[in-house]
């Protein structure tokens, strides 16, 4: 019957169903199994989260002050004084060069000096219409550095003078300077020359080149003056200090180390020494805001220094570049200045490059500036002129290097022009250091107004 069938049917169909729901109930097991294994497991990671975190140490404020101290760098600067044979070279060379410039101011000059025992040796190409005395020249440039004594390296009354000068090569003349104009002077030699200049300081050089330069230059006039009699020419200074780079700039923080070396006369205490170095030329020179009772100071470390000047060690002319420059800041292209006439671009487009960096910091164009130029021998025209103002300037290196362009001419025969360099100026550059000083003969420290 119909309803029979009916009935029967139905069994038929609910069994078929029964085994699909069974199915679905199984794979709905799986899939909350999975879900709960996956919590398992992201409850796991956040409780090794939280291990992990309590072996680190909380952020409190006084790791924070940790943190800004390692932010913290130092940086190191020497210097020479005037005594040291290799500086004693760099000033007989500049003086041999302002002997020449002072009688003849187109002379061509390339002067090397060197020194040791008893001896002081010139050589080199000059070619000028001066009538030079290079044995006078040499010995009244060791007189005013005061070497007058073989128990100090050398007496300048005594010592030997060899001279082995020669004429400029015509190869050179030619392709130079030979009638050409003055805007058509070539450089003298291929190189690449930098000029830098850094707002940290009102003379925009770096604090540990210009202190450790005063600091000679002090130990110099201590001597010179009597006030510590037992001081003698040759000497060193080294100073160390702690910088934070925000934006680029470099700021000082505080003097880490000062680091003298001085000669001495025999029979000096080394108490005597300690007490007059820090009365007398540590605390004269290095402002007070930078100084602490943690600041270290090493002073005569050797324990004695009597042997000094050329008769401690042989001296040459070009040898104390970086003191010369920038104390390690910056770079440096390799070129030596001292000895040489302005057409030599080791030497004017270094002056060049850093008028340029110190117009640009002073106009509030950045903060710091590295500057460099380029030339070929007997091409007037830079084969480039780059600027970097290491991320403290609103304005891009390239249009920086536009700026130059357009307010400074880098060919050698204008540089010479605009810096007034024919002048004799140069021996007292040759101690001390080229950049930074106060003293108007040196037209490269003076800041131009730049048109931008």
């Amino acid at each position: 019957m119909p309803e029979e069938n009916k009935e029967v049917k139905k069994p038929e169909e609910t069994t078929k169903e029964e085994p699909k729901k069974e199915e679905v109930k199984k794979e709905d097991k799986k899939e909350e199994d999975k879900k709960e294994e996956d919590k398992k497991e992201e409850d796991k990671k956040e409780e090794d989260k939280v291990e992990e975190a309590k072996d680190e140490p909380a952020a409190m404020q006084d790791d924070q002050e940790v943190k800004v101290d390692n932010d913290i760098f130092l940086f190191t600067s020497e210097s020479v004084n005037e005594g040291h044979p290799d500086k004693l070279c760099d000033q007989v060379s500049d003086a041999v060069l302002d002997a020449c410039l002072k009688e003849d101011p187109l002379s061509k000059v390339a002067c090397e000096t060197c020194t040791k025992t008893g001896m002081v040796m010139v050589f080199g190409e000059i070619t000028t219409k001066a009538n030079v005395n290079y044995e006078a020249v040499v010995r009244d440039t060791l007189k005013k550095i005061g070497y007058d004594d073989n128990a100090k390296g050398i007496d300048y009354r005594t010592c030997s003078v060899v001279v082995a000068i020669e004429q400029q090569s015509p190869d050179i003349a030619q392709g130079v300077h030979l009638n050409k104009k003055e805007e058509e002077i070539g450089a003298g030699d291929q190189g690449h020359m930098f000029g830098y200049a850094t707002d940290e300081t009102p003379e925009y050089m770096p604090l540990t080149h210009l202190l450790a330069t005063q600091l000679g230059e002090r130990l110099t006039q201590v001597r010179k003056e009597g006030i510590c009699k037992w001081v003698r020419p040759d000497g060193k200074t080294q100073v160390v200090v702690a910088y934070k780079k925000i934006n680029g700039a470099m700021v000082p923080q505080f003097v880490h180390t000062i680091l003298i070396s001085t000669q001495h006369e025999d029979g000096v205490s080394n108490e005597t020494i300690h007490a007059d170095l820090m009365k007398h030329v540590i605390k004269p020179v290095v402002p007070a805001k930078y100084m602490s009772d943690k600041t270290i100071y090493h002073l005569n470390p050797s324990g004695r220094f009597v042997i000094g000047g050329p008769h401690g060690d042989a001296g040459l002319t070009g040898r104390k570049i970086i003191i010369d420059t920038y104390g390690g800041w910056g770079a440096h292209g390799g070129g030596a200045f001292s000895g040489k006439d302005p057409t030599k671009v080791d030497r004017s487009a270094a002056y060049m490059a850093r008028w340029i960096a110190k117009s640009l910091v002073a106009a509030g164009l950045c903060k710091r500036a590295l500057v460099q130029l380029a030339y070929a021998i007997g091409v007037a025209e830079p084969l480039s002129v780059h600027v970097d103002s290491y991320g403290t300037s609103e304005k891009a290196d390239w249009e920086l290097a536009n700026i130059v362009k357009k307010n400074f001419d880098c060919r050698p025969g204008c540089i010479i022009r605009d810096l007034k360099l024919l002048r004799p100026i140069y021996q007292g550059t040759a101690c001390y250091g080229h950049f930074g000083r106060d003293n108007p003969d040196y037209s490269w420290e003076t800041v131009k107004a730049l048109n931008f």
